[in-house]
């Protein structure tokens, strides 16, 4: 077993330790970790992480601070593909509509205007980090300066940490959370889907972490000290 899944299988066993053992005030600690939700300012762009499900309160979110003047663009991506939906394209499978349809019309319905909505297609985005080089590139290109990311309450310190590793110099990145995203901190550990979220948010950060390690050596990165300062 290599280290990395040795601290993953750890990381699990002490998760479901506290899950069952741990008083409720080192969940919550657990819980309330993940979350950064700051005070939005005035921005060039409010960019909408992808995912599935979840996407729908961030969009939520995104258009709720576009009407309150803190964007003046929203950004979303997608159109996410993998060796087997090509392969199902080379036979001539054709989705029913763009990939961003849907999402435009859900901002559209809640005050956004078409013009207003920046789509960039990312077929080969995976992950937070994979998406952030792909959006985050593109958004430098364009000139802009300073973002919101809106994302799930539970995924939003380790995306802005990892926006503004990537950016550092580049884009000034802030984190405001979808309101109406389900995660509670202060009762996550009493619903099995958020379970799962914090399982995996935690996963997440080990891999990030040992993914550095392997690259730039145990003391090549100032990342702990920065996300422990933060």
């Amino acid at each position: 077993m290599s280290i990395f899944w040795f601290f993953l299988f750890f990381a699990v066993i002490v998760l479901a330790f506290l899950l069952y053992f741990g008083p409720s005030t080192i969940l919550v600690k657990a819980g309330e970790f993940l979350v950064l939700d700051e005070k939005p300012v005035r921005s060039d762009a409010i960019v909408v992480l992808c995912s599935d499900i979840e996407y729908y309160p961030r969009l939520i979110e995104a258009a709720d601070l576009y009407r309150k003047g803190f964007g003046r663009k929203i950004v979303i991506n997608g159109n996410r593909k993998n060796a087997t939906l090509r392969e199902l394209e080379s036979k001539g499978f054709k989705t029913c509509c763009a990939w961003h349809d849907r999402a435009v019309r859900i901002l559209s319905l809640l005050g956004v205007p078409k013009k207003k909505i920046i789509h960039i297609s990312v077929e080969d985005a995976y992950d937070t980090i994979s998406e952030a080089e792909a959006v985050g590139n593109e958004l430098v290109r364009r000139g802009i300066k300073r973002i919101i990311l809106t994302t799930s309450k539970f995924h939003s310190k380790r995306a802005h940490f990892i926006w503004t590793e990537i950016f550092e110099d580049k884009l000034a990145v802030y984190s405001v959370t979808a309101k109406k995203d389900a995660f509670d901190p202060n009762l996550w550990w009493k619903d099995g889907r958020q379970i799962r979220w914090v399982l995996s948010e935690y996963g997440a950060w080990i891999y990030y972490y040992w993914k550095t390690i392997k690259e730039n050596g145990l003391f090549g990165f100032g990342g702990i000290t920065r996300l422990v300062k933060g």
